[in-house]
């Protein structure tokens, strides 16, 4: 397989899970930037607006308006890193702790809607070696 063709396959891939996501979200009026956001300040507790920018695949500005929405909804907050009083850190709220939650259940009973018949073997292999092509990445 050529490096063109992953590339290709890998994007056809996170567009058709990103749009199955978008389905079973909207029934909790919530977008597939908010629960990446939310994925990660649940999972490492806090992180900086650089980091999240890159981690929720969005532009600086983007992630700017995604936060301000967030705030604005109680999901997040914002705070001054006490390291470094330039720099701000986000916070996931107990209401967004409690949104990803119920997110992460509804992704656990949809998965045959947003992965298909795929063999929960295959999936679990598909994530390990992904897993391990992200991290030879950084």
């Amino acid at each position: 397989m050529s490096g063109e063709e992953l590339t290709l396959l890998l994007g056809e891939a996170e567009r058709g899970v990103t749009r199955r996501l978008a389905q079973v979200f909207a029934d909790h009026d919530c977008t597939v930037g908010r629960w990446r956001t939310l994925a990660v300040l649940d999972r490492d507790g806090s992180r900086r607006m650089s980091e999240l920018a890159k981690v929720a695949q969005l532009a600086p500005a983007s992630l700017t308006r995604l936060i301000d929405g967030m705030v604005a909804d109680n999901l997040v907050y914002r705070k001054v890193d006490p390291r470094d009083r330039r720099s701000v850190l986000v916070h996931v709220a107990p209401r967004g702790s409690k949104l990803y939650r119920q997110l992460s259940e509804r992704i656990h009973l949809e998965n045959g809607s947003i992965f298909g018949d795929v063999d929960p073997d295959e999936l679990a292999d598909l994530v390990n070696s992904l897993a391990a092509f992200v991290a030879r990445l950084r």
